[in-house]
């Protein structure tokens, strides 16, 4: 389990903790409206889709699930039904505050006043679900595909941030690539703006980032593999086989473009992660049959 950072006893925010967001009330929350903004605390404010998001992250019964930007509760009330263990995590005391009361009994929701990505990863098997604020978005991301105990990351970005990471628009990022041996990366529902409260000025998408049982290529190649995603990117020579000449022989390259499916050109943004793969395969010379069946 996570440690608290400012909670008391049972996972409750303690009161010497929670004492120094009184100020911040609904009567007298001095500068609110600039918080919110400099917190990119934009509500879910739709049941059925917290729902749905809670559904789409499929998560096992009564494992551990932890929730950053937990907000005013909304994806929490979901996820608390049933045996599910829930850490919900807000770094605005005042929200803390109202999450504490509210799951107060509730003996498997534990809320966290602190921020979610200084807290240690647990060490059991856990999952996250979360409306993310979008200026944390790349920090929660690195956190949760950093965690080794985690099982998948279910969370509420930007639209666009989603479909970038998925490949939705035809392209691949750097990020996915490199970590997709380990982790598969998917783009669920679109929710649209008006659902949330504040009105944020984009809608938002579901990504979901889950674990493989096995990575995709020997754990003893990763680190290749990952030096050669980066060579690749590199933008040396404008295309993905120009950036790989400066490491391998032309015919070499050639020949496992070739096997990839990779036309001679291909700006590296359009190779698709099993393409990468594949490349890896022959580059690297690494064989095996769930190698073969992920890359076909």
């Amino acid at each position: 389990m996570a440690h608290k950072h400012g909670s008391g006893r049972n996972g409750r925010p303690s009161e010497r903790t929670l004492g120094r967001s009184r100020e911040h009330g609904p009567k007298g929350r001095k500068g609110a409206g600039a918080r919110r903004r400099s917190l990119s605390q934009n509500f879910l404010a739709d049941a059925s889709a917290a729902r749905r998001i809670v559904s789409a992250a499929d998560l096992p019964e009564g494992g551990l699930v932890l929730e950053p930007g937990a907000g005013d509760g909304m994806i929490t009330s979901h996820l608390a039904r049933g045996a599910r263990r829930v850490t919900a995590y807000e770094v605005d005391l005042y929200f803390a505050r109202r999450l504490s009361e509210r799951f107060a009994a509730s003996p498997r929701v534990r809320v966290c006043g602190a921020d979610f990505t200084a807290a240690p990863a647990p060490r059991e098997p856990f999952s996250v679900v979360g409306n993310i604020p979008y200026s944390r978005t790349s920090a929660i991301v690195d956190w949760c595909l950093g965690a080794r105990a985690l099982r998948s990351a279910t969370l509420l970005t930007q639209w666009e941030y989603a479909r970038k990471r998925t490949g939705a628009s035809g392209r691949w990022s750097r990020l996915t690539v490199l970590t997709w041996p380990r982790f598969e990366w998917s783009l669920g529902e679109r929710v649209r703006r008006d659902r949330f409260h504040p009105v944020p000025r984009v809608d938002s998408g579901v990504l979901r980032i889950a674990r493989r049982p096995e990575p995709l290529l020997p754990v003893s190649a990763l680190a290749d593999y990952r030096a050669l995603v980066k060579a690749g990117f590199s933008g040396v020579g404008g295309s993905l086989d120009a950036s790989l000449r400066r490491l391998y022989r032309a015919r070499r390259v050639d020949a496992a473009l070739r096997a990839a499916g990779v036309e001679r050109g291909t700006v590296v943004a359009f190779v698709t992660p099993r393409q990468w793969v594949a490349l890896s395969c022959h580059l690297l010379g690494i064989e095996g049959d769930r190698i073969a069946g992920e890359t076909r």
